[in-house]
């Protein structure tokens, strides 16, 4: 509508008013009857009322075209719906209460009907939502109607939180006051990603390679996990992860991946590989995330853990449990010369996750994951063994604050795996690479794995076969995690010294293999490197 159409209506409207007001003055002079008059009157009034009804409208065109529809917002409070004439996407009016029915105003959107209070001439109407009757929401709140829900749903994606969805028609059961969300059973009792919320950022992979001339690529020998104690970058992990017995030509490196993705070239700083503990620095300009680390004389039996690591440099990889033993005498293990008791827990350790925090509900790191024998056996060494390594490294480097403490790689000794059977001298010229981490089968071991497995092996003695290192000779011979060896080159195996020892030779290993219900041979030919 035009400005002089404006004037026009303004006009016509006040003169009819004008002409009504002076034939009723003339009509009453000459009729004195009162219900006359008052007839009369209203009949003006609705005069003037109808020449001031609804604002015209354009007509809308015979035919779409698109060319000539404004450009849409980039974002609509509502939904998108067709404008009146059914050709051009506008933003809908998506909240209940808002006002409708004039040309400037937004259409309603879907589930919410324009409502005039003053009938259908009226000019002006609200949006109100076609149904009336109350809905349960996910958060845990009754609202009036679905379309209280859908705004609500909208405002909390806007906030870049859960959106709201219909639970089912009718108030809730129980609607408690507080924030929405702390209602839900998902919120409330979902304490084991609170865990891995807090203390993902400071867990770390780790990788060994060996740079071979004779390979002419990087040779991987370990790789695992981690976690960071300082800020400045000191990370504690396993010894057979940042280590190995092998003293070839070529230059051992170390290399870290952090949760941000950030890699680093790390040094080791000390180093106990009779108690398979570590530690490792890498150079960050900015502070670090760290782990605190608890007290594991405290852990009682049935406890929760959570088993963390960063397997294959992928995102951190979750396993919980809970703790079936709190001591477990490394001597049970087969472990020889062992003098620590290690935490014995269901939750499972996965590949690449050795070196990792064992973690209680609290985030305070109670054990690195050391060892998985099988499903439902993993063991751990408790922080107090941590603790009591890192005050006593920290003892070493405080008594020669001018030397940096680096411990070189050291000829092997017996680890927590009670070997890391990687290589080993030929003749003192030559080292022979098997590529396997294996633990011996005690008698009280394979009675326990035949509780947890009741197809494991009905043996008396042989190897357990707990990592395989990716790209060696084993793993191309055909060798998987959980193989459990039993006889090499005809005769039965004791204790993993047996094959320590083999590879003092330089023949092939014929291995007699158990693989669930089959049993297998292998013929594996060491990898021979030269010094």
């Amino acid at each position: 509508m035009t400005l002089t159409d404006t004037v026009s209506v303004h006009a016509l409207i006040w003169g009819n008013v004008i002409y009504s007001r002076t034939f009723h003055r003339i009509i009453s002079v000459h009729c004195s009857n009162r219900r006359m008059h008052m007839l009369l009157f209203a009949v003006s009034v609705l005069f003037a009322h109808a020449l001031a009804g609804p604002e015209p409208r354009a007509p809308c065109s015979s035919k779409c075209d698109m060319t000539k529809c404004p450009a849409p917002r980039a974002a609509c409070q509502g939904r998108r719906v067709l404008d009146r004439c059914g050709c051009c996407a506008v933003c809908a009016a998506g909240e209940q209460g808002a006002t409708c029915g004039r040309k400037r105003d937004l259409p309603c959107a879907a589930g919410l009907e324009c409502v005039r209070s003053g009938g259908k001439r009226s000019s002006k109407g609200v949006c109100r939502c076609k149904s009336g009757l109350p809905v349960c929401g996910s958060d845990g709140k009754t609202y009036e109607n679905p379309c209280r829900l859908e705004a609500a749903s909208r405002r909390a994606r806007q906030r870049g939180n859960a959106p709201v969805t219909h639970v089912h028609k009718d108030r809730c059961a129980s609607a408690a006051p507080g924030p929405t969300h702390h209602n839900s059973p998902r919120y409330k009792f979902n304490f084991i990603a609170d865990v891995v919320e807090k203390i993902a950022p400071a867990v770390v992979h780790i990788e060994l390679f060996l740079s071979h001339p004779l390979f002419g690529h990087h040779v991987p020998l370990s790789s695992g996990s981690g976690f960071i104690v300082t800020e400045s970058g000191v990370i504690v992990t396993n010894a057979h992860v940042v280590s190995s017995s092998a003293t070839t030509a070529g230059q051992q490196q170390l290399r870290v991946q952090l949760h941000d993705g950030k890699t680093y070239e790390a040094s080791i700083t000390d180093i106990d590989k009779k108690s398979d503990i570590a530690t490792i620095k890498v150079n960050s300009r900015k502070k670090l995330p760290v782990l605190p680390l608890g007290h594991s004389a405290d852990l009682r039996p049935g406890e929760f853990v959570v088993a963390i690591g960063s397997p294959f440099a992928l995102q951190n990889t979750v396993t919980t449990g809970i703790v079936s033993t709190a001591q477990r005498d490394g001597k049970e293990l087969g472990i020889r010369d062992s003098d620590m008791d290690y935490i014995q827990t269901d939750a499972i350790i996965n590949y690449g996750n050795s070196g990792g925090p064992l973690v209680n509900l609290d985030g305070e790191v109670i054990g690195i994951n050391t060892l998985k024998v099988t499903a439902g056996i993993s063991f751990a060494i408790p922080s107090d063994r941590i603790n009591k390594f890192l005050d006593e490294s920290y003892d070493k480097q405080y008594k020669d604050k001018h030397r940096l403490v680096k411990l070189q790689y050291m000829p092997s000794q017996p680890v927590v795996s009670d070997s890391v059977t990687l290589i080993s001298d030929v003749n003192g010229t030559k080292k022979r690479f098997l590529g396997i981490r294996m633990i011996t089968l005690t008698k009280d071991l394979v009675e326990e794995m035949k509780q947890h497995n009741p197809n494991f092996p009905d043996i008396s003695s042989g190897i357990l076969l707990h990592e395989v290192i990716p790209d060696s000779p084993a793993q191309k011979g055909g060798l998987e995690a959980g193989d459990v060896i039993v006889k090499l080159n005809g005769h039965p195996l004791v204790s993993t010294d047996d094959i320590q020892s083999a590879l003092h030779g330089d023949m092939a290993l014929l291995l007699e293999v158990h693989r669930g219900n089959n049993s297998l041979l292998f013929n594996i030919e060491p990898r021979v490197l030269v010094q």
